[in-house]
Parts: structure tokens; sequence; C-alpha cells
């Protein structure tokens, strides 16, 4: 995959010039693909999305276990980063996004886990609709904001980190789950072949919109390293940086903590 040459600032979708230009088009496209999201979001990952999310939650369980929690699923999609905290514990869970056709169908399948009782999901978790730079959230309010394969598609990056702060307690957690590319090599080059040639092709057929998945491999190319975020995360003022990387080397989990 050809490396971009422009600086890392924030997702720019094919055409796209502006932040403003980025954003339109990235909520153009989930707005979109909504009604297939969650299939080729399973499909295309060979289900291991879910464990990542899994893992991700158990990873959080300290603070997932208190009751006393608020905790923030940012870019939330369709719910499923929102539900897999819900399960691991007792703290309160909110979403945020601002597709609204991905709310709806968070929302449908909130009211059906809760109807089937078999997710330990007692309550709604509350979804609002809501740009990741502009939180309608007083600071200081969450425990955690976590967010999975989201933040990716910030039109700036540093921008979203610092409102990320912002609506973080002192001393609460950040954990941002994405994918990453791995070194060069035979599993390097046959993960970037599936995800650059095959994933976009399956994907726009499925789903009808071939630029949404031709923008995924894009997106990821044009996106941190692990350090480089990590690097951010420190210059931006987060304590506690850290970073681990599984499936052999195709997504990361960072966390940080926000000063006291």
């Amino acid at each position: 995959m050809p490396e971009v040459s422009a600086p890392v600032k924030g997702t720019r979708p094919e055409g796209a010039v502006t932040e403003a230009d980025a954003s339109k088009k990235v909520r153009e496209m989930f707005t979109r693909i909504a009604p297939r999201y969650d299939l080729l979001n399973h499909l295309l990952s060979l289900q291991l999305d879910r464990l990542w999310r899994a893992r991700a939650a158990k990873h959080l369980r300290p603070i997932l276990s208190r009751p006393d929690a608020l905790v923030l699923d940012l870019c939330c999609g369709t719910g499923d980063l929102a539900f897999s905290l819900a399960r691991s514990g007792k703290a309160r869970i909110v979403g945020a996004d601002f597709a609204h056709t991905m709310l709806v169908r968070a929302k449908a399948k909130n009211a059906a886990l809760i109807a089937a009782a078999t997710e330990h999901i007692a309550t709604p978790v509350p979804f609002f609709e809501a740009d990741a730079m502009r939180l309608p959230f007083a600071d200081g309010s969450f425990d955690l904001v976590a967010t999975a394969f989201g933040f990716r598609n910030l039109s700036n990056y540093e921008a979203g980190l610092r409102e990320i702060q912002r609506v973080l307690k002192p001393g609460g957690t950040i954990a941002i789950l994405e994918f990453t590319e791995p070194p060069d090599g035979l599993l390097g080059d046959l993960y970037r072949w599936y995800f650059c040639k095959v994933l976009p092709k399956i994907g726009g057929i499925i789903s009808g919109d071939s630029a949404a998945y031709s923008y995924l491999p894009k997106s990821v190319a044009r996106f941190f390293r692990p350090p480089e975020l990590a690097s951010l995360m420190t210059a931006v003022g987060y304590q506690s940086v850290d970073y681990r990387v599984w499936t052999l080397g195709t997504v990361a989990l960072h966390t940080a903590i926000r000063p006291r």
C-alpha cells in the first residue's frame, strides 16, 4: 500500500479537503452502509471484531466493575462496544455517534438484548447523536471514554483527543481500539493483500457501496502506527500512555489517563 506523504492530522476520504468536508463525507458514508454494517463487520473480520471488543472490555474491567463509574462509548456505531462494556461490569454505559442511522440500529439491538434477557444488560444503554469534536457533556463527566474502530474516522485527531480529555474526570481513562498494520513479511503481506484487495470487493458487493469499503484500507494506511499515536497522546497531555498489539499486529488497544 502506498505511503501517504501528507501529515496525519485527521481522516480525509477521497475528495475531502477541509475538516468539514471529511466529517460530512464520513457521516454520509456510515449513513449509507448502516443496514449491512454489523453483517460486514463480523464477516470481513472473520468474527474477530467480537473477540477484540471483549478483550478490550476485559482489560478495562477494573473501571467497569465499579457501580459508580460512568463510561462513554464514543463513535459507538451500532453499539457493539457499549454492549461488551455493559456485560463486563456494573458501570453505567453511554453511547454517542454522529450517524443517526447507526444509532437507530443500536437502540433496536439494545431493546432486543434486554427482551431476550441473555446478555446481562438490565437497563437500556442511552445513545446520543453527537459530534466527537463537540460532545454535549460537561467537563469531567466520565471515568472512562472508550472507542472501537471509530477514532480513525475523526477529521482532526489532536482535537478529538483534547475533547475526550475535556469530558474525562481527572484520573479518568481513555481507551482507543484501532486497526493497525503488521510489519513487513509474509503475514504482513498476506494481511495487506486481504485488506486492500479482497475486503473492499466483498464489502462493496454486499453493502452496495464500493466507496465505503475502499475507504477502509486507505484510512488504516493513513492512520498512526501505535508508537505515533502514543506520542500524540503524550503531547496532548495524557499520562501513563500505553498500547498493546493483538492478532499478529493487526489491531492495537491504546490506553492513557487524564492527569489529576
